[in-house]
């Protein structure tokens, strides 16, 4: 998508620093991706749990919810997901310049899509996390019948049956969503974030 050119990015006297400062940690998007049925959001919201227990500013951008507000104009073409998933990055983005520690639950199937994501963000602030369950255990796990009207050809293009997913190949986190309890698949992104020293606050503004 082109630049407005009418525009002019204006800047503020409160930066991105000053926020995190105050917030006490600092900000980044933690972006779960993997097949409808994977646990995205319901790790994402455990996640969110956990780092309110630590006094964390936090904030979800779900896949429903999103599509019933800011992308409610979207279909599931390959189109409309890129652009729904364009839309979702630039919230994220000004999450994160907030001070907020953003978490996205997005199936985002394709990888040039996570791609042009990450490429927003400054290096490092960008965390792809892959949601890893097979296809089986999603199907087990699907209330809304998604998966079976898309086999029967009800539901089109849909993901993991008529719609590729795209495993990424380079996540900074594989968690076995399919396999592990909930408790430790949010205990190891809690721990990925304590390595890289997230939930400290930064030294200057």
């Amino acid at each position: 998508m082109s630049k407005n050119t009418d525009t002019i990015w204006h800047g503020a006297t409160i930066t991105r620093s000053h926020r995190e400062r105050l917030n006490a940690h600092h900000s980044l998007v933690l972006w779960f991706t993997g097949l409808s049925g994977s646990g995205k959001s319901t790790l994402a919201h455990a996640v969110e749990e956990k780092l309110y227990q630590l006094n964390c500013r936090t904030f979800v951008l779900d896949g429903d919810n999103v599509r019933q507000g800011l992308c409610a104009d979207l279909g599931f073409s390959m189109q409309d997901r890129s652009e729904n998933i364009r839309r979702i990055s630039e919230g994220a983005k000004l999450l994160v310049e907030s001070g907020v520690i953003a978490m996205t639950a997005f199936i985002s199937p394709f990888r040039a899509d996570r791609q042009r994501a990450r490429n927003i963000f400054p290096h490092g602030d960008f965390i792809e996390i892959f949601c890893e369950a097979s296809l089986d255990v999603c199907e087990q796990r699907d209330v809304k019948g998604l998966y079976q009207r898309a086999r029967s050809g009800e539901v089109k293009e849909f993901t993991g049956i008529s719609s590729p997913y795209e495993r990424p190949t380079n996540p900074e986190l594989t968690v076995r969503t399919g396999e592990w309890p909930l408790k430790d698949c949010v205990a190891l992104v809690i721990e990925y974030l304590k390595q890289r020293n997230i939930l400290e606050a930064r030294s200057k503004v």
